[in-house]
């Protein structure tokens, strides 16, 4: 098994769908993996130690697995079937292993909540783990390669001082000494005097 930590959770603005990034802790993969909206919310409170004032559905198991003396030791992702990935949360009780199956995002806002390490099974990893893209320094060819001598750098872009003169100009117009009389209520008129 290949152990993993949660490197970020993501959101998806066009679809309510949300992306949870596990990363490779002895390597440079990811293994991106989609969760619903709630799911994700879970995680994430639970990342950034938000206290909430009742508890969640994630902190409700984790009570109840303590009152029966039962606790999490292991989170797995032990499977890829077409586009679904699946859970597995290993339970320790009275010295047995207990393997309960699990959508990977109950078992990820579980591990995060008690604090145990998550694996991917390798076939996991090589099915959709990625690798992330490298610098530009580092994907430039070498000095006397096929690409290079191909390839000839472009011209470098030289930069124009008239893009910027709309934006000088607008600033230019602004009155700052009055900026914030905008916020004050405008003066009503004196009231009609009595002939």
């Amino acid at each position: 098994m290949i152990e993993v930590a949660i490197d970020s959770v993501r959101v998806n603005l066009m679809s309510p769908q949300r992306l949870v990034v596990l990363r490779e802790v002895n390597g440079e993969r990811y293994l991106p993996i989609w969760v619903g909206p709630y799911e994700a919310e879970a995680i994430t409170v639970a990342l950034q130690e938000v206290e909430m004032m009742r508890p969640l559905t994630h902190d409700l198991i984790r009570s109840m697995l303590n009152t029966f003396h039962a606790r999490i030791t292991r989170i797995e992702i032990v499977a890829l079937r077409g586009d679904v990935f699946y859970g597995n949360i290993v339970i320790e009780q009275n010295g047995q292993e207990i393997n309960i199956d699990s959508r990977p995002s109950d078992a990820l806002a579980l591990a995060v909540r008690v604090r145990v390490p998550v694996y991917v099974h390798p076939t996991v990893m090589s099915a959709a783990g990625i690798l992330p893209e490298k610098d530009v320094s580092e994907a430039a060819p070498a000095p006397g390669s096929a690409i290079e001598r191909s390839a000839p750098p472009p011209p470098p872009i030289e930069e124009s001082s008239e893009r910027l003169d709309v934006f000088k100009s607008f600033i230019d117009k602004l009155d700052l000494d009055h900026l914030d009389d905008k916020d004050k209520p405008a003066a009503s008129p004196p009231p009609d005097q009595p002939s």
